[in-house]
């Protein structure tokens, strides 16, 4: 009995065997696509575009601030500086050259040297260099717009005299941006606006090639505000122009510096922190520079904003918690344009997404796109993702973070890290339990757990990437924004909060195009008569919403 069934056994095996070797399938080969690089296209004369001269003063975004005064009265306690220990996320290639022993040393206590025999920037390891300029090139394959916008003005030097300092996460995107404003006669210094986007590679890379970067992956506070002062506060170098992301360089050099800040020729500001920071320093009276308001250009807020959350917040969730995203039930903070598109994304993948708003007309958005708008605490004891998009501060409470139920993941989307209120965490009856590179649990007394990723702070450039394509977007904004008020003649610009001109906002968009192969219809005479409007644009006002 016992051979036949063995017999049988081996014939079941055969069988199977057979079953899996005919279901097998080669997958399909696919050609690679290809972008004609040299499309043509009325783009207009880029001299005329930058020296284009708004016939009224820009529509300002009216901004309400509550409570908001705090910011700029808010310095950084001195709380020391932390090694950076294992329990600090590192870069996925750290391990490229450094050892254990590397790891455990904060930079500030390094002595390192580029090519030229400076030691003007502090990053992780110099070695990197070479790995870095690797991720800056493969970068720069899909920036071609503002590698077309080096090559085009770089003869002419518009930037030329210019001192930046910038304050933004350092990328190797941000770091095609860095190269062409040098391209075009600027001297950079910069330093990062997250303890954690840092690409301690791409930081290398950039200071070997002579720019001083003040950044690495896993900053301290205290790490964080030294780097921002580096930059600031160096003997026979003064800055002329900012490029800030979340406002805190501007938000320093105001308070630390005020005389050097008197001598700011323009603020460039990306974020909507950074933004409502500006407004409330012009509400104040006390904004003595003009400033561009980036973030709201349409060129930042209607892709930047949409479409690059839309794809990276998937990103960053998917490594950090491998969550399967049918049937979980989500809910997005807030339906702005980061708003729209994390709920977007997450629809898209079987999610049952709600949304939480304070303004009527994005939560008729969201009702109209088919999202239930509730109030957090209706549904705090059922969700298994919380994603914050506000700008705001306490958003999430520890109240509502006591209700949350086993295995809940909370995650911000928004540029400050205010959002969830990660301090009330920080108690002796919570214990937190690092699981992966930024990844905590945090666990209550009766066992609960719930994920709270980068510690509340920017999830997809701490946790993971962001398309490059959508970043060239945001940078030519930025390098135009820069070049604009750094060459604008005398009075064009007051003290104050100004928007991008739209000629510059469409110059952008048309630097784009040719990646898709689109070309633009062309108004005839009679048509751009009947409109009202210039045959090249600008071809919606100021005031036209997207």
């Amino acid at each position: 009995m016992s051979e036949l069934a063995t017999g049988e056994a081996k014939a079941e095996g055969k069988q199977a065997s057979k079953e899996v070797k005919e279901s097998e399938n080669v997958a399909e080969k696919y050609s690679a696509m290809t972008v004609s690089k040299n499309s043509e296209m009325n783009m207009g004369d880029l001299t005329t575009v930058l020296s284009a001269v708004p016939t009224h003063k820009p529509v300002k975004k009216q901004i309400q601030f509550v409570e908001d005064k705090q910011e700029f009265s808010r310095f950084p306690t001195k709380t020391g500086r932390r090694s950076l220990s294992r329990s600090i996320s590192q870069s996925s290639t750290d391990s490229y050259s450094s050892d254990s022993s590397d790891d455990e040393t904060s930079p500030r206590d390094k002595t390192q040297v580029n090519v030229k025999g400076s030691s003007d920037f502090c990053v992780k390891n110099i070695k990197q260099a070479e790995f870095g300029r690797r991720e800056i090139e493969i970068a720069e394959q899909d920036m071609a717009a503002l590698i077309s916008l080096r090559k085009r003005a770089q003869s002419e030097k518009p930037l030329a005299g210019a001192k930046i300092v910038g304050c933004t996460h350092i990328t190797a995107q941000t770091a095609v941006l860095i190269e062409t404003l040098v391209a075009l006669g600027a001297q950079c210094r910069w330093t990062a606006c997250n303890i954690y986007s840092t690409q301690n590679e791409v930081a290398a890379a950039l200071a070997e090639s002579g720019v001083a970067v003040f950044a690495w992956k896993g900053e301290s506070e205290d790490d964080f505000w030294w780097c921002i002062d580096c930059c600031v506060n160096t003997e026979g170098w003064q800055p002329n122009m900012i490029l800030d992301d979340g406002g805190d360089l501007t938000h320093w050099m105001y308070k630390k510096y005020p005389n050097v800040f008197k001598k700011i020729r323009g603020i460039v500001e990306e974020s909507v922190t950074g933004v409502h920071r500006l407004y409330q320093l012009s509400k104040a009276g006390k904004l003595c520079v003009p400033a561009m308001n980036v973030n709201d250009s349409v060129t930042k807020q209607k892709f930047d904003n949409l479409y690059c959350c839309r794809e990276s917040i998937l990103d960053g969730l998917k490594r950090t918690t491998d969550v399967m995203f049918g049937g979980k039930q989500v809910v997005v903070c807030g339906y702005g344009e980061v708003g729209k598109g994390c709920c977007a994304a997450l629809k898209a993948l079987g999610a049952i997404v709600y949304v939480t708003e304070i303004d009527p007309i994005c939560a008729l958005q969201a009702c109209m796109d088919g999202f239930r708008v509730v109030k957090l605490n209706e549904i705090i004891r059922h969700v298994d993702v919380i994603i914050t998009c506000t700008g705001n501060k306490n958003v999430v409470t520890r109240d509502q973070l006591d209700r949350m139920k086993n295995g809940s993941i909370v995650c911000n989307m928004g540029h400050s890290n205010t959002e969830i209120d990660v301090a009330s965490l920080r108690t002796p009856e919570l214990t937190w339990e690092r699981v992966r590179s930024q990844v905590d649990h945090v666990i209550w007394p009766d066992g609960k757990r719930v994920i709270l990723l980068a510690e509340g702070r920017l999830l997809n450039l701490s946790c993971s990437t962001v398309p490059t394509f959508v970043l060239s977007i945001t940078a030519t904004t930025q390098a135009l924004a820069l070049i604009e008020l750094y060459n604008a003649p005398e009075g064009r610009y007051k003290q104050d909060v100004y928007l991008l001109p739209k000629k510059m906002d469409e110059y952008v968009a048309s630097l784009h195009l040719a990646t898709f192969d689109a070309h633009l219809t062309e108004l005839s005479d009679e048509q751009a008569k009947y409109l009202g409007l210039n045959k090249n644009g600008p071809f919606k006002p100021n005031y036209y919403r997207y």
